[in-house]
């Protein structure tokens, strides 16, 4: 008796284990990364551009269009806080 207690006590710790977890890849699914923030997008672009361009005035040209997309980024974060209700 004793023994079948104990099998069914391992059982439903093994249930609350795997449910847990399984919750937790839900929760990181439904969620999933926060959006990137202007510097970060910036820096991402960059890197691209250094990696994919082997010419300096086409690195350049990369880079300027990084630096744009990143003023234009945060542009339009100042119009959304300053739409949004505080």
């Amino acid at each position: 008796m004793r023994r079948e207690r104990g099998l069914s006590l391992l059982g439903a710790l093994l249930i609350v284990v795997i449910a847990a977890i399984a919750g937790y890849y839900v929760y990181q699914g439904t969620l999933g990364e926060e959006p990137p923030t202007c510097d970060s997008a910036l820096k991402s672009c960059m890197q691209k551009c250094r990696r994919t361009t082997s010419d300096a005035a086409a690195a350049q040209a990369c880079q300027k269009v990084c630096e744009s997309d990143a003023e234009d980024c945060k542009r339009q974060k100042r119009r959304a806080e300053t739409l949004s209700p505080a």
